[in-house]
């Protein structure tokens, strides 16, 4: 299983990104996915995720009005949008994936997943 992260680059403040996430060697498994952020010296933490067949998804409160979490499962793709970026919205984001045969979950917790990407480096300038 291999999960490759894209898109980050550097914005001002105000403007938008979408991060893409490939992932290979799950396609006949059912997964959540996750993105998730890491600013330097702070803990990992979650921004959004999505689960597999239902569709539920679930946002930090940070994320929630500006970013989008989809996927595109035909393609095994999962994107983040980002809208109206903040300073701090400045980190390293990472894509995650979880095996789940109900299809429903939304899990949170970084050590909930198993498959990570490889990051990529997000930076919002004021």
């Amino acid at each position: 299983v291999q999960l490759q992260a894209s898109g980050g680059g550097s914005v001002q403040a105000g403007g938008s990104l979408r991060l893409s996430c490939a992932v290979t060697g799950l396609t006949y498994s059912s997964y959540a996915t996750g993105w998730f952020r890491q600013a330097p010296g702070k803990q990992r933490e979650i921004v959004a995720v999505i689960s597999y067949s239902s569709g539920d998804t679930s946002y930090t409160d940070s994320a929630k009005g500006r970013f989008t979490i989809s996927r595109d499962d035909a393609k095994n793709m999962v994107y983040l949008q980002m809208n109206s970026l903040k300073p701090e919205d400045t980190a390293v984001y990472y894509c995650a994936a979880q095996r789940d045969p109900t299809g429903r979950a939304t899990p949170a917790q970084h050590y909930e997943y198993t498959y990570w990407g490889q990051g990529t480096q997000v930076t919002v300038s004021s």
